[in-house]
């Protein structure tokens, strides 16, 4: 796949989680993925998975926490088989009601026409808090 390819691709992907269309994500993964989600184990949707199975855990964990979920993403910098989408990511947070409104960042990295690899950077403190209610050291 070129550049033009791999960013559709991307979108696509987006499109179906603003839609909750797990399916369709999965549809878009390869089996043997990696799956990233940087942030402290008090996000219930941190950490690293591997593969479909734990790639759907993390999308659970993501509709069981929060709702109203979406990614907007604003730019593109592609490189080859890899994407980066620069955006902002919102939803709200089912126990504590708290809203969560932080720029981030996903580095994804496409091989046969399938995601092969997804990392993903936000404010993860302003996250935690969210989720917790409590403010992080330092902030």
């Amino acid at each position: 796949m070129n550049e033009q390819d791999n960013v559709a691709l991307i979108r696509k992907v987006y499109a179906a989680f603003a839609a909750g269309e797990v399916k369709t994500i999965l549809d878009n993964v390869s089996d043997d993925a990696g799956w990233i989600n940087y942030g402290p184990e008090t996000i219930p949707y941190a950490g690293s998975r591997s593969g479909k199975a734990q790639i759907r855990e993390f999308f659970q964990a993501i509709g069981d926490s929060t709702t109203s979920g979406t990614v907007i993403p604003e730019k593109f910098i592609t490189q080859g088989d890899n994407v980066v989408a620069i955006g902002r990511y919102r939803a709200t947070v089912r126990t504590t009601g708290a809203n969560i409104d932080t720029p981030v960042v996903h580095v994804f990295t496409v091989r046969d026409g399938k995601i092969a690899r997804w990392e993903g950077f936000s404010d993860s403190a302003l996250v935690a808090e969210a989720h917790t209610g409590r403010a992080a050291a330092g902030r």
